[in-house]
């Protein structure tokens, strides 16, 4: 999902830096990757591809304890999540349906507005939604609400990292890979500005 989470203000000349060459600004493949990797080495990292995978299978353990023998179905909200949602769902040793969502707000702490709704019928069913990051909570509060009108036997969310310093309504995950501080993460999903997030590792920006 779109986050709304603002850098840390004495990263800003180092993001800018970098986005001024973003592989959407540039004129061939080889400047994009240049573009990258420059952003890339500006940053700190902050969890390995080892740590992602071991608190994605703590999750996914998680899940087949709660839900063995029930109809789960995993809503993944677009963009950000799509890369966590695919290595949580091959840690899942059970049935399972896939269903997408993508929710925007217009503007920063503007009206939030549905992109793409579910296809799945949820009623009766038992629904988790899969965050790669929760910071401020507005958007995924929109989205369970939109859920709970179709009337799913149950509805938790489950988080690889949550940002209570960053909450903006008192919304609470049932699943947490690891509570972390306030920081502008980017990869695994998490992008600045739709760079990075093909990364395979997760990373901060240098202060």
């Amino acid at each position: 999902m779109a986050k709304s989470t603002s850098k840390p203000k004495s990263s800003k000349s180092t993001a800018t830096a970098s986005r001024g060459s973003s592989p959407g600004s540039t004129a061939s493949g080889s400047a994009a990757g240049s573009s990258r990797g420059q952003m890339r080495d500006a940053m700190t990292p902050f969890l390995t591809a080892p740590e992602i995978a071991a608190l994605t299978a703590k999750l996914a353990q998680q899940l087949m304890q709660d839900y063995r023998g029930k109809d789960l179905i995993l809503i993944c909200p677009l963009k950000g999540s799509c890369i966590f949602m695919a290595d949580l769902m091959r840690q899942l040793d059970m049935p399972v349906q896939v269903d997408f969502v993508q929710v925007s707000a217009i503007e920063r702490g503007g009206t939030i507005r549905i992109l793409k709704d579910i296809s799945m019928n949820i009623a009766g069913k038992h629904v988790v939604i899969v965050e790669e990051i929760i910071d401020t909570g507005r958007t995924l509060s929109f989205l369970k609400t939109r859920l709970l009108a179709s009337s799913p036997a149950s509805l938790r969310i489950l988080t690889l990292l949550d940002k209570p310093a960053r909450r903006e309504l008192p919304l609470q995950p049932d699943y947490v890979g690891q509570t972390i501080e306030d920081r502008y993460l980017v990869g695994y999903g998490m992008d600045t500005e739709e760079v990075g997030r093909n990364y395979g590792e997760i990373y901060f920006f240098k202060q």
